[in-house]
């Protein structure tokens, strides 16, 4: 009977630790304001040394910024990727260290999942990530207190065009078309987390951008999103990112309105929903 007391006990706690941390996730970023047409695209699981260069290409090509939520460790393996999607004028946010669920992290191993990647991301990119995105979409009640420590917050999404199931990628396309709003921020996956999700990304995301200018939408990065900035859609390139004393090139170095190019003034984002806690579909 006692044995099974501590285990009532134990399942409570971490229910309360795991699940009840939820309830404070309407506080996140879900969405940006509602007041101009723009939209975030944000890239989740990278980098990947070959699907996320690709991603990188048709970027460039189609003159678009976006947000790379880092995987730390694989960020580790790949470092030039890394630099290049700083360079290329992209906002680097975190994804933790090893893609692991937070509801499985006690506080001391959320704190190092969240301050290692956010020390590896400062040292490629010279500039110290703004924004994390928990893996699966899972938070703990010690994920809160280490953004602090960080200086980060925690971004969602409202629109995922795929999660944990296999969407093909013209699918993926309408729905993001369907459900674009202003102030959106579209959750996509640059590496393997669902099996075969950045092939389908990369047959996806070309139409989705022209789908999404063709309706009046501008391409921005989270940061800019929050912001409110103005925008011109034109990437840094790499050959005009770096300036001196910045070796590895500015982050998303777009003015924005009422700041100093690159800076961010903080603004509470408008939020879905009357204030209740949810929890979002599983992100690889």
């Amino acid at each position: 009977m006692i044995l099974g007391r501590l285990a009532l006990a134990a399942a409570g706690a971490w229910a309360a630790y795991a699940w009840g941390a939820h309830l404070f996730t309407p506080g996140c970023i879900w969405r940006g304001p509602a007041a101009r047409r723009l939209i975030a695209l944000t890239f989740d699981d990278g980098p990947d040394a070959a699907w996320t260069e690709r991603i990188l290409d048709i970027l460039a090509e189609k003159r678009v910024r976006a947000s790379f939520f880092l995987v730390g460790e694989r960020a580790a393996r790949v470092p030039e990727t890394v630099r290049r999607i700083a360079a290329s004028g992209h906002e680097v946010a975190s994804h933790g260290w090893s893609h692991r669920s937070l509801w499985l992290c006690a506080p001391r191993r959320t704190e190092d999942e969240i301050a290692r990647a956010h020390q590896l991301i400062a040292s490629l990119t010279g500039r110290a990530p703004r924004h994390f995105r928990p893996p699966w979409g899972m938070v703990n009640a010690a994920m809160f207190g280490a953004l602090r420590r960080h200086h980060e917050r925690c971004v969602f999404w409202s629109v995922q065009p795929e999660g944990l199931r296999s969407v093909p990628a013209a699918q993926q396309v309408r729905d993001v078309l369907r459900r674009a709003h202003p102030g959106a921020i579209v959750d996509l996956h640059d590496a393997e987390g669902t099996r075969g999700a950045p092939v389908r990304l990369v047959a996806a995301l070309p139409p989705m951008i022209d789908g999404l200018r063709e309706m009046g939408y501008g391409l921005v990065t989270v940061s800019e999103l929050l912001d409110g900035g103005e925008t011109n859609e034109r990437p840094v390139s790499e050959a005009d990112a770096s300036a001196p004393g910045d070796p590895v090139g500015r982050v998303a170095a777009t003015p924005t309105s009422g700041g100093a190019p690159g800076t961010a003034r903080t603004r509470r984002p408008r939020r879905g929903g009357g204030g209740t806690a949810r929890r979002p579909a599983p992100s690889p």
